[in-house]
């Protein structure tokens, strides 16, 4: 009796050990869906915040869902054409460069901020400077180079000031990568001025990430369109019906499921599309960073 027992002990783990391996096979054979954004801010930060909205995401999708950091703009952008990056939280610049060369990427939603965004152009207050003409024989960063709101747009409306940044500067402008460090830049005095986007400005003031007796804002730009989820096609890779899936998911988040979204300074989502980013796709084609 006890060899009976000990038989079907043997047996029933031996098939427990078996379903659990065919489980995990499926498992590990199930698509990830693979999400990214562009590095615009610190990537400790960055990774936690689209971290927990991968997470979200895989619950209410029931699918096995990945956040891939990238350490620079044109990564995220050739990782989405390659698909590599099934759903990417894109600048208005990096929006269109994909969909120069992907024409399944369409941008699907955004925060009610990014339809009218601005950028804020910053000074250290020991330097005399009050418009965007006396940036002229002065020091000078933008961000990121693929950025919208820290190198396209700010370059659009130095332009439009009559300000030439490959010549009237103080030397060439310096591209800091980042808006955390464009800020950085600007108060130690490594440079005297810069820009820098509306949302991570207001977000150093609030939580007092910037002294405010080193530097200030002195000019704001015009809205524009910039952020917002752009995403491939994921129809294809993973059945009809994903991306409106995926597009429901986005819009129902809220702080309280991701904290993305206090990342990005935001309670909610909201549908946008393609047409919105053609003046941003113009710009971008007058100067040459869009062929």
């Amino acid at each position: 009796m006890k060899k009976l027992i000990r038989i079907m002990m043997i047996l029933g783990l031996g098939f427990s050990v078996l379903s659990g391996l065919s489980l995990s096979a499926v498992a590990q054979d199930k698509p990830v869906l693979k999400i990214s954004a562009i590095p615009d801010f610190d990537q400790t930060a960055l990774t936690k915040g689209f971290g927990s909205f991968a997470d979200y995401l895989a619950k209410e999708l029931d699918m096995n869902v990945e956040y891939v950091p990238v350490t620079d703009y044109t990564a995220v952008v050739t990782g989405f054409d390659r698909g590599d990056i099934d759903l990417a939280w894109f600048g208005g610049l990096t929006t269109v460069q994909a969909q120069a060369i992907n024409d399944k990427a369409e941008a699907i939603a955004q925060r009610p901020m990014d339809a009218e965004f601005k950028s804020h152009f910053i000074k250290r207050k020991d330097v005399a400077i009050d418009s965007l003409e006396d940036l002229k024989g002065h020091s000078f960063t933008f961000g990121s180079e693929s950025s919208t709101s820290g190198h396209l747009m700010p370059r659009y409306f130095l332009e439009e000031a009559g300000i030439n940044p490959e010549t009237d500067f103080d030397g060439l402008p310096l591209y800091s990568g980042s808006h955390d460090k464009t800020m950085a830049l600007v108060e130690a005095g490594t440079v005297d001025a810069g820009a820098v986007n509306q949302q991570y400005w207001q977000q150093a003031l609030e939580n007092g990430e910037v002294n405010t007796d080193l530097i200030e804002s002195f000019y704001v730009t015009p809205d524009y369109y910039d952020y917002n989820w752009t995403v491939g096609d994921v129809d294809a890779k993973f059945g009809p019906g994903t991306k409106d899936k995926i597009k429901a998911a986005i819009l129902k988040a809220t702080p309280a499921d991701s904290s993305v979204l206090e990342l990005l300074s935001t309670d909610k989502f909201i549908e946008t599309n393609n047409e919105n980013y053609q003046k941003i796709e113009k710009v971008a084609r007058d100067l040459g960073l869009v062929e």
